[in-house]
């Protein structure tokens, strides 16, 4: 599962790009928790989180059904 995430993500990354930031996975659950850390400007963007889960997240669900959910580390 993890190269089906690692190539979700690399299809999202570009957009985080645009405005600065990026996205790095950190781990996958055996319940299907999708870790990532936000760098860059999004690690300090107050909309960090609706990115998170309403970009992300809902991206990463459609193409990885395994994925049950993403959640950023500091």
């Amino acid at each position: 599962m993890r190269e089906e995430v690692e190539a979700a993500l690399a299809k999202v990354r570009p957009m985080l790009q645009a405005d600065g930031g990026d996205v790095e996975l950190v781990d996958i659950t055996e319940d299907g928790v999708v870790k990532v850390r936000l760098r860059g400007a999004c690690g300090t963007c107050p909309m960090s989180q609706m990115t998170l889960k309403m970009g992300i997240e809902r991206y990463l669900k459609k193409e990885v059904p395994e994925v049950k959910a993403v959640e950023a580390v500091m």
